[in-house]
């Protein structure tokens, strides 16, 4: 028999028994969309952190104030000591490397901004005019923080989108005055729409100078340090330099924590592909129940086509040609299953891509591969148990209907 009369026999048979293909078939493409699915989602949450980190600047390290062990946490933490703070001085003393190009000192907090009648509680974020570059930030309207003296404390900010429209509407807002805590702040600029990025709303903060920061909080130690090196072969040396100025500077301790944004993206990318994986596989399982389901169908479809089976043999085919029949019904049913459950599966990633527009949902190519291939490998596999009974049968038994 022709490979092309196996399938058209396959087929067939498959055709003559429409309900129990449907409920194999429907098992296989739920077990197929299962793994493009969940995969995508995995995906999808490894680029967004990637894009997160991304979105913080180029060539970035990451100064933090306590030692970080391997342990995750720092050594004094058990003692209950408080990790040393990172002042203004010690930032500034960061550009005495020659691979670092700017530095942007942080202090974040929260207080409530007022204009006239309207208030709202607003996270507070101090930094230096060099922010606006660190960060590859982009501004809307005005200026950003002026540059000049790190410890000068100018009464002027920066606003989120989202807080400029709520305080002022669509009146201009720079030039006039709001009110943060006890202290009034003339404000320079608006920012653009900007997002998410890293957990802080950039549309939802007021910028402020670090030094103002400070006084509005009444505390002077930074909650760190974006050091931007000049390029990305600098990074390294950018991360050893930050780290000797501070251990010097801070009496020979090695009380900070220095990283190196690639450093972190790449322990993310690794924990979340292993995370993909891992829920991929969990949905590969249903495919192997898949494969169980087709097993016992076809075991149930060797027993009532008994009389065809023997009329086969009957007529000279052999067993393996019997073997190889039943071989192809797997193989329809699974490839079938395959190709609706990846349709089915891209379906429900583009409708998770449309519920959250910020999460790239995308199956990758090596899980929807995968996908298919056990599936095909699933349904040809537990076929052959079903087959070798067939081909077993004898003719004569077989035509009896024994």
């Amino acid at each position: 028999m022709k490979f092309a009369d196996t399938l058209l026999f396959a087929s067939d048979s498959l055709r003559g028994s429409p309900t129990r293909t449907l409920l194999m078939m429907l098992a296989m493409s739920i077990g197929v969309a299962a793994v493009v699915v969940l995969t995508a989602l995995g995906e999808g949450a490894r680029l967004y952190v990637i894009n997160q980190f991304a979105s913080l600047g180029s060539n970035l390290v990451i100064v933090l104030p306590g030692r970080t062990e391997t342990a995750g946490i720092g050594p004094g933490m058990l003692s209950g000591q408080t990790p040393r703070e990172i002042s203004l001085d010690d930032a500034q003393a960061l550009l005495r490397s020659r691979a670092i190009k700017r530095i942007a000192p942080l202090t974040v907090g929260s207080s409530n901004i007022s204009r006239d009648a309207l208030n709202r509680e607003v996270v507070i974020l101090g930094s230096t005019s060099e922010l606006l570059e660190v960060r590859h930030m982009v501004m809307g309207v005005g200026k950003f923080l002026p540059a000049g003296d790190i410890h000068e404390s100018a009464s002027v900010c920066v606003l989120g989108k989202t807080i400029k429209q709520e305080l002022f509407g669509n009146a201009q807002a720079v030039g006039q005055w709001v009110r943060l805590g006890d202290r009034r702040f003339r404000v320079v600029g608006v920012m653009s729409s900007q997002g998410e990025s890293m957990g802080f709303n950039t549309d939802e903060i007021v910028i402020v100078p670090v030094a103002s920061a400070h006084q509005l909080f009444n505390t002077s130690g930074l909650f760190r340090i974006l050091v931007e090196a000049k390029n990305r072969d600098y990074i390294e040396q950018a991360k050893k330099d930050s780290e000797e100025i501070m251990f010097q500077r801070h009496s020979g301790e090695k009380d900070v924590t220095v990283i190196t944004q690639d450093a972190v993206v790449a322990t993310f990318d690794r924990i979340l592909t292993a995370l993909t994986m891992a829920v991929g596989g969990i949905a590969a399982i249903s495919l192997a129940v898949a494969g169980v389901l087709i097993m016992n169908v076809m075991l149930i479809a060797v027993a009532q086509r008994v009389k065809e089976i023997g009329l086969l043999k009957a007529l000279g085919a052999p067993g393996k040609q019997i073997r190889m029949l039943f071989f192809a019904e797997a193989a329809l049913l699974s490839t079938i299953g395959s190709m609706a459950g990846l349709a089915l599966g891209y379906a429900g990633s583009m409708v998770i891509a449309h519920l959250y527009p910020s999460l790239p949902v995308s199956p990758p190519w090596w899980a929807v591969l995968a996908a298919c291939v056990t599936a095909l490998g699933t349904g040809i596999l537990f076929s052959v148990w079903p087959a070798r009974r067939a081909a077993r049968l004898d003719p004569v038994a077989a035509l009896a209907g024994r």
